[in-house]
């Protein structure tokens, strides 16, 4: 298969591999998702936790092999399932420890997070239904709006809200002083971003923007699935979504109705559920910006 331009290549892991100074990443099969975890003279934090309590318990056990400290902190990129159903296990292996995340992000997993639960019910051959189905959702409890630091003694962590995308309340990770980014969903590389009913097309390519102007061309971006990226690559990952929302606005600025103009528009990705809900969430953005202009 070819290299994507742009892309560090990193084997799929079934381990944490450290891939700079004291900050490790875990790829697991399911859901191809990556947990990143960052040391300090304090201890660790972990960034998101998987799929489910069981898949959290394993992320714990790499963890306690690793054996670099005690975890201290956990972030929650965003509040998808994927991302933050394993945070019940870290707080089985640590009592009370943090954990952060936007606040949008803290209500939607409060509000959303049964109703995933019930997806998989729903989903009879899901290999992962039991489990999902045992797990118990637990809610950010260190939430924040633009930036929070998590101090390790030695290096702080930033988190930082760039603005809406993938969801209302994706976070970014930056580890300065090793020019690491943990983008998380904001940028994707083992598939195209997953552009869903909660995203937010048309602010996409800004916040991806504001993330683009903290980088180096060395910085080492983490993304929430797939690979270890640069930033040409979210550059062109970027532009991508920017073409989308440009077709998004020409197909409503024409008055095509949104029920027609996935399949009558010239996108940059394949056309599948990702682009269908790109122009549903694009058109009712623009009917919003209309209203809002007509008083």
């Amino acid at each position: 298969m070819p290299r994507q331009r742009g892309v560090v290549i990193v084997a799929k892991m079934t381990e944490f591999v450290e891939v700079a100074d004291r900050v490790w990443v875990a790829r697991y099969e399911w859901a191809d998702v990556n947990v990143t975890a960052i040391g300090g003279e304090r201890g660790l934090v972990v960034v998101d936790t998987h799929g489910s309590a069981a898949a959290g318990r394993i992320v714990v056990e790499d963890l306690d092999c690793l054996s670099v400290g005690p975890v201290t902190h956990v972030v929650n990129s965003h509040w998808h399932w994927d991302h933050t159903f394993g945070n019940v296990a870290l707080r089985e292996a640590i009592r009370d420890v943090p954990i952060h995340a936007h606040e949008e992000a803290a209500l939607w997993l409060a509000d959303q997070g049964e109703r995933m639960k019930q997806r998989f019910a729903d989903s009879p051959d899901d290999p992962h239904r039991a489990e999902v189905a045992a797990t118990e959702i637990v809610i950010p409890d260190k939430t924040f709006v633009d930036t929070q630091m998590v101090d390790l003694g030695d290096r702080l962590l930033e988190l930082v809200f760039c603005g809406r995308g993938h969801t209302s309340g994706d976070i970014v990770a930056r580890v300065v002083d090793a020019n690491v980014v943990i983008a998380a969903d904001l940028v994707e590389e083992s598939a195209k971003p997953w552009i869903g009913l909660d995203s937010w097309p048309l602010e996409w390519p800004a916040t991806l923007d504001l993330l683009l102007e903290s980088m180096t061309e060395q910085t080492l971006v983490i993304p929430g699935h797939g690979a270890l990226v640069n930033r040409m690559f979210v550059r062109a990952q970027r532009d991508e979504i920017a073409k989308i929302v440009e077709m998004v606005r020409y197909l409503a600025g024409l008055g095509i109705p949104a029920d027609r103009a996935a399949t009558e528009g010239e996108w940059p990705w394949e056309v599948d559920e990702r682009i269908h809900n790109a122009v549903m969430r694009g058109y009712e953005a623009l009917l919003t910006d209309t209203r809002g202009a007509n008083g």
